[in-house]
């Protein structure tokens, strides 16, 4: 079976301390376009996107909620002590670097897990749990490795705590309203800390991904690596796309 990455075999193009994830505008679905405009977090959930001051600034009443919640998580993992469950005080501040850098290799990693191409209603019922180990490294890339990767019921990341769940329902209103399948819904842990990456799925006529069973091995491979470029090998009508 050919490569899933366009570029699984060669180095990286850019700098590590110039690559980004792939970044979407919470409020208005814009794509962000680092060459020409870089996203601004949040600053208090270190989580969430925005475009403009003015999308964020709309958002706020509906996002005011999860990311205060957000927050004090984030302020309570740092006052932590450290030990095996919790290596570093900025652990829960690396994780959701990692999430954000490795944005677009997570979702394509859930996207197959679940098998959205062949059976999209897997969205509903499952998630893809990641976990990982942590490395302390200077080097923000080098710091996290895959120790295992896990399908659960979705259930699992919802029932736990009801402000992510009503965001998560949030975004898969939002996203069926635009005629997407659903929201996929990544966890990734480490150390005892925990980061929730919610990905809206587009709809079935815009989903160009092929079914990939080595997945795990992809995802792997970039994240052990150190890379943040990873390109995905999409098939439409046209023929093959890379990225």
């Amino acid at each position: 079976m050919a490569p899933a990455a366009a570029n699984y075999y060669t180095p990286p193009t850019h700098a590590p301390q110039k690559q980004r994830g792939y970044r979407i505008c919470d409020t208005c679905g814009a794509v962000e376009n680092p060459s020409i405009q870089k996203f601004r977090l949040c600053g208090g959930c270190l989580t969430t996107q925005y475009c403009s001051p003015e999308c964020q600034k709309s958002h706020w009443p509906s996002h005011k909620a999860i990311c205060q919640h957000t927050a004090a998580q984030l302020s309570g993992a740092k006052q932590q002590p450290t030990g095996p469950s919790y290596p570093d005080e900025n652990l829960a501040k690396y994780l959701r670097k990692f999430t954000s850098t490795h944005a677009s290799l997570l979702g394509w990693a859930g996207f197959q897990a679940l098998q959205l191409k062949r059976i999209p209603a897997n969205i509903r019922q499952h998630a893809l749990l990641i976990e990982l180990s942590y490395h302390p490294c200077k080097e923000s890339l080098f710091r996290f490795s895959i120790a295992e990767t896990h399908i659960v019921p979705r259930s699992y990341v919802t029932s736990h705590d009801p402000l992510v769940a009503a965001d998560i329902d949030r975004r898969e209103d939002r996203c069926r309203k635009s005629g997407g399948i659903g929201t996929l819904v990544i966890l990734v842990q480490c150390g005892g800390i925990s980061q929730v990456m919610p990905v809206e799925v587009d709809p079935p006529s815009k989903i160009t991904w092929d079914s990939r069973e080595d997945w795990k091995e992809v995802l792997r491979h970039f994240v052990d690596s150190g890379r943040s470029d990873f390109k995905p090998i999409s098939t439409t009508a046209r023929g093959v796309v890379y990225g």
